[in-house]
């Protein structure tokens, strides 16, 4: 039997991980194939250094976290601020729904709608618009970042229990060094919502995703 395939979209190079390191090496340890496309690599996070200079540190960070998860990595050149106009243009909605078509994921998981950061919003406007030109769309879930609590409370969730894979996530939370401030302001907010959803479905450690299709 081929494997299941799990898709994740995130927007830069350490937002898969963030969002959902702990079901990717949770899936990943399942046997599932686990592939996580990154839309940018997030060049502007270092405006001092050459765009090429940061391109190529960021790619080495998400290869390693990606290692640690087991899955596999897929990073695009969108311009930040510029997903959607990139996302119409060299044919690129045209090979992400190849892909899509191809690899046939049993579950897809994006950024929150409700995310204020405007390429996380436009990672989720992607997804919606592959979803609905796909040939067999599967379910999506959601994830948070910058949104601790969503207002889109009528969604269905889905808690995975992460106690396993919980270390797996840490220690790929730490191969992004170029991005400790935004990973150690996260890192608190990161255990709590763990050790909360954990809570939730009666493990030590979980994640929470809203079904939004």
């Amino acid at each position: 039997m081929p494997k299941e395939t799990i898709l994740v979209f995130g927007s830069h190079s350490d937002d898969f991980v963030i969002g959902a390191g702990g079901t990717i090496a949770r899936y990943a340890r399942e046997g599932k194939r686990v592939i996580s496309i990154v839309f940018s690599y997030g060049e502007k996070s270092h405006p001092w250094i050459k765009e090429e200079v940061t391109r190529s540190f960021r790619l080495k960070e998400a290869k390693r976290a990606a290692k640690v998860l087991g899955c596999q990595l897929f990073i695009l050149n969108f311009r930040e601020g510029k997903f959607w106009e990139d996302y119409q243009k060299n044919g690129n909605e045209e090979k992400l729904l190849a892909i899509l078509n191809k690899e046939k994921p049993v579950k897809i998981f994006t950024h929150s709608g409700e995310d204020p950061h405007g390429d996380h919003h436009e990672a989720f406007k992607i997804t919606l618009d592959l979803l609905a030109k796909m040939n067999s769309p599967p379910p999506v879930y959601s994830y948070s970042i910058w949104n601790p609590v969503s207002r889109k409370t009528s969604y269905p969730c889905l808690f995975v229990d992460i106690s396993h894979t919980f270390a797996q996530k840490k220690v790929a939370l730490h191969c992004f060094p170029s991005q400790w401030i935004s990973v150690y302001t996260l890192i608190g907010g990161i255990y709590f919502k763990a050790l909360s959803q954990g809570l939730r479905i009666g493990v030590k450690y979980g994640e929470k995703f809203f079904k939004i299709k």
